[in-house]
């Protein structure tokens, strides 16, 4: 259907189905209304469409009961009659086609080289990071380590320390021999627990607790000389103020992080990213600055892959259809009993 279709179908729909529709796609659905609400679907629709209608189409089916011939809804007792009738499932109405394997193919590879040009929410966050704390949240290979990159050289040519956390000691590693290409070896050191190079570095990449330890010395008057020129800390995986054991490692450095340094926070799966703004805003000098940006660079397609080598799509459509595991592709369905019929053992009943 064309998008005005799409858009006159969802305005016809009661508030309780559009929230169901929005779970998983829209951030604090509950608080939008109506208008806001079919903006913000369609929006989404853009980068997974068929997910969206297909989801649709499934709600619109559980709500709408079939209807007999005389007008009645087809599991409705008779007029007068009190008997409550057991429900039924409701029965799916004819799918389109499923998608083919060489359709779901189709486009996946290497796509032809062309000049890099930043997306509006990277020069946005590279704009605001210069001014005040940035919490970024974007899918996953969006391109946050291009901001992290591009604000750390430019707080570098203005003579400032920059620290780069992350929450494990390999990806600290790996972040140590990225960035030595990047800016040289001598402009970048590592602080772990495992190994200590190059301490003076202007940038340095260090564990979060590591962080957490010398802003712990700061604190008690031992102030470490690389603090006093820091002037920006970006925290990678900041997710992890969310993990029961670790988050408090994360809240401390935050808490402790001295005010003249700029924090930059990103992540690609905070479920709250504007409430972390709002509690960075509360405690820091300046007002902190959300950047947020949902549309997937490179879109997710699911498939299956049988032992046997059998490859086939997940799902009926293009798109991943959230929620509704009865949009599985017919070839996948096929491949999940056959694998079953092989694996269970002999005498036992199948589900």
């Amino acid at each position: 259907m064309t998008t005005d279709e799409l858009e006159q179908l969802l305005a016809r729909q009661p508030m309780a189905l559009l929230h169901r529709l929005a779970r998983g796609r829209v951030h604090r659905h509950f608080r939008a209304g109506k208008r806001r609400l079919i903006e913000l679907l369609l929006q989404y629709s853009s980068t997974n469409r068929a997910g969206l209608e297909s989801d649709l189409q499934a709600l619109l089916e559980v709500r709408q009961p079939r209807q007999d011939p005389g007008g009645r809804p087809k599991h409705a007792p008779p007029p007068g009659t009190r008997k409550q009738l057991p429900a039924q499932a409701p029965i799916p109405a004819v799918m389109e086609p499923a998608i083919s394997l060489a359709g779901w193919l189709e486009g996946i590879g290497v796509p032809a080289p062309q000049p890099f040009v930043p997306d509006p929410w990277q020069i946005e966050a590279l704009s605001a990071v210069s001014e005040t704390d940035v919490v970024i949240s974007v899918p996953t290979g969006s391109g946050k380590t291009y901001v992290a990159v591009e604000a750390a050289r430019r707080a570098m040519e203005d003579n400032r320390t920059v620290i780069y956390t992350s929450p494990l000691k390999a990806l600290s590693n790996t972040k140590y021999t990225e960035f030595s290409r990047l800016f040289g070896s001598d402009k970048v050191g590592i602080l772990t627990g495992d190994r200590q190079e190059n301490g003076q570095a202007p940038l340095l990449i260090m564990t979060t607790e590591i962080l957490r330890n010398l802003l712990y010395d700061a604190a008690s008057g031992e102030i470490d000389v690389r603090l006093d020129t820091l002037g920006l800390v970006i925290l990678d995986e900041s997710q992890y103020l969310a993990d029961p054991e670790r988050g408090v490692v994360w809240e401390e450095t935050i808490i402790f992080c001295p005010s003249q340094a700029r924090l930059l926070l990103l992540s690609a799966s905070i479920g709250n990213p504007q409430d972390i703004a709002d509690w960075l805003t509360s405690i820091r000098p300046t007002a902190c600055r959300l950047v947020r940006h949902s549309k997937r660079t490179v879109p997710l397609r699911a498939g299956y892959l049988h032992p046997n080598g059998k490859l086939t799509p997940l799902f009926r459509t293009l798109g991943i259809p959230y929620g509704h595991p009865n949009q599985l592709h017919p070839e996948a369905k096929r491949l999940f009993l056959e694998y079953e019929e092989e694996t269970l053992p002999s005498g036992r009943p199948r589900r």
